[in-house]
């Protein structure tokens, strides 16, 4: 593929609002979890929540969107300048040049929990200030960020479950090179909700402590919520215009694997399959590599899934880790987070260690502690129910 500029990225999650909280604990290797103290949520699990959801107030303009999820959207949105990049380069552009891919799981699924428990007692319908359009419909978040910019070219939501806010930037970059766009803004958003909680906990994956990616005692995950945005751009014709400092959307690669709803493929053929079409599509090889943000959910399925599917490509002298020890699994919004955590690595020169994890399985070069190095290029894998995968390669020019 084209490489494209990632000219601005921001994430918000339990550690904090912005690139600042995100880079401190990556260098750190500190966690944002904590035990389960969510709405009336009673579940012995722990959870990464971002603080001050129920108190971000929307635009007068935009009240049908009003939901804890876009909420979240609007607080990651305001961060590093990344509304203002947004506009920017809407002016000089032109607002319909600027596609809108976001990437969500249950989008706002918790309004329409709490619109249930106000059902009329006589007929049970919902309360008539219940917006289903612009709250738990699974396009609310693009809708909400198009009208909130007034952007008005080409939007849509992808809903692959864990890999949701990976796609995107496929998305992105397709529509880009097909000349139908100029720039995009993606990422994801994902916020906590009784669904997902007790969803989880249902299939017996959620554990009574924070998550241990990798670690042989793991026994499950840790739900997060998270918004990340991004903005692609062409890169310049010339490429001698581009800083040294830049960061590159190298190259993706997708697989449907479909092995099972819930569950991986023992030997990890999705998630491989997805690593090689990365590494064909930015024209490198497992060398070129210098570090993995692995998806690692902390559950023993999927991590030893993954660590076959790494170790039979990589072996075992590629630096990795999973971040959701530090973060939690904001599912439909991993992606976005992990890819700006890949180019905080890629800016800032380190290798983040994965928090929580003590004794890590064999047959990877797994962090246990942050590293500072130089980094040129990161790959970053995202695989979701049903086989949707996902990896990206970020990196620097040259």
């Amino acid at each position: 593929m084209t490489p494209l500029l990632i000219s601005r990225y921001t994430a918000t999650t339990c550690l904090g609002r912005g690139l600042g909280p995100l880079r401190e604990a990556m260098l750190a290797g500190r966690s944002g979890l904590k035990p389960c103290d969510f709405e009336t949520v009673e579940l012995n699990t722990w959870i990464g929540e971002v603080e001050g959801c129920d108190d971000e107030a929307l635009p007068a303009r935009l009240g049908d969107f009003n939901c804890r999820n876009n909420r979240l959207a609007q607080i990651g949105l305001t961060q590093d300048g990344f509304a203002d990049a947004v506009r920017d380069t809407a002016e000089r552009l032109g607002k319909d040049r600027i596609g809108v891919f976001l990437g969500t799981s249950t989008s706002g699924i918790l309004e329409t929990e709490l619109a249930y428990r106000r059902r009329d007692p006589v007929t049970g319908a919902l309360p008539g200030e219940f917006h289903y359009a612009g709250t738990h419909n699974t396009y609310s978040v693009a809708a909400f960020v198009q009208a909130w910019f007034g952007l008005t070219g080409p939007a849509a939501v992808v809903s692959s479950a864990c890999s949701s806010s990976a796609k995107v930037f496929a998305s992105a970059a397709r529509m880009i090179e097909a000349g139908l766009i100029d720039a995009a803004l993606v990422g994801g958003v994902d916020s906590l909700c009784l669904t997902t909680l007790y969803g989880f906990n249902s299939l017996e994956l959620t554990s009574s402590q924070a998550c241990r990616p990798f670690d042989r005692a793991r026994d499950g995950i840790s739900i997060g919520e998270g918004a990340a945005f991004a903005l692609l751009e062409r890169t310049p014709d010339t490429p001698q215009a581009l800083d040294n400092g830049a960061i590159l959307l190298l190259g993706v690669g997708e697989s449907s694997d479909a092995y099972h709803m819930s569950s991986p493929h023992p030997e990890g053929r999705g998630a491989r399959a997805a690593m090689e079409a990365a590494l064909a599509s930015a024209g490198l090889g497992t060398g070129d590599i210098d570090y993995i943000n692995l998806h690692g959910t902390a559950t023993p399925n999927n991590d030893d899934a993954e660590g076959k599917a790494v170790s039979g490509l990589f072996g075992a002298r590629t630096p990795c880790c999973s971040t959701k020890g530090a973060t939690g699994h904001t599912l439909g919004a991993a992606g976005g987070v992990e890819a700006v955590i890949a180019a905080l690595a890629l800016r800032d020169g380190f290798l983040p260690a994965g928090a929580g994890t003590r004794d890590p399985e064999p047959g990877l070069d797994y962090l246990l502690a942050t590293r500072r190095q130089p980094v040129r290029r990161v790959l970053s894998n995202s695989f979701g129910f049903g086989g949707t995968n996902c990896s990206l390669i970020l990196g620097r020019p040259g």
